[in-house]
């Protein structure tokens, strides 16, 4: 991985259809230091369930950026990259803490590490189902890894339960009421 720059903040860059591979080896050849976190995915594939490593995020990925050196026009001619996301005329930064929280959650190579054990408070991100990429908190978790969470649907929160196994973890704990 490149040196870390002080100056650099990370950036979210959209890229091409399935060119997730092709874009993080063009940007590392430029210097660039990328973050893709990769998640196990299992679908059944002919009638067999396959498992394979998928983007977190699909169609993106991380790279961090001196916005002082003006680099940031560069990764938008990469191949397998469409463009950085903005609001506006520049690139917009993502939170540092974001980074540093997905980046706690996986191991060195990008990988999320499956969780050992869910708790109430926990934020998390359902996988799989009608609610998939939807950020929740858990409240309670039933012995056959059936997990009760609270969502936020429509201005009301909302109880559901899910399968323990279509869940990732998403941030820290909340703060609860005594």
């Amino acid at each position: 991985m490149p040196e870390n720059n002080c100056n650099a903040s990370w950036f979210l860059a959209q890229l091409k259809p399935n060119s997730y591979r092709i874009a993080q080896r063009n940007l590392a050849q430029q210097g660039f230091a990328t973050f893709l976190p990769m998640t196990e995915e299992t679908r059944r594939l002919r009638g067999v369930f396959v498992t394979q490593l998928r983007p977190l995020f699909p169609g993106y990925i991380f790279v961090e950026l001196d916005m002082r050196q003006g680099s940031w026009r560069a990764v938008n001619s990469t191949i397998g990259v469409t463009r950085l996301v903005r609001l506006g005329p520049h690139p917009t930064q993502v939170p540092t803490e974001l980074i540093q929280h997905l980046q706690r959650g996986c191991d060195p190579s990008g990988r999320l590490r499956a969780q050992q054990h869910l708790t109430p408070g926990d934020t998390v991100m359902l996988r799989r189902g009608p609610f998939a990429e939807f950020v929740a908190t858990i409240d309670s978790v039933a012995p056959d890894q059936r997990v009760w969470v609270l969502m936020e649907i429509m201005g009301a929160s909302t109880r559901v339960a899910v399968s323990a196994e279509n869940l990732s973890m998403a941030g820290h704990k909340t703060a609860t009421a005594s």
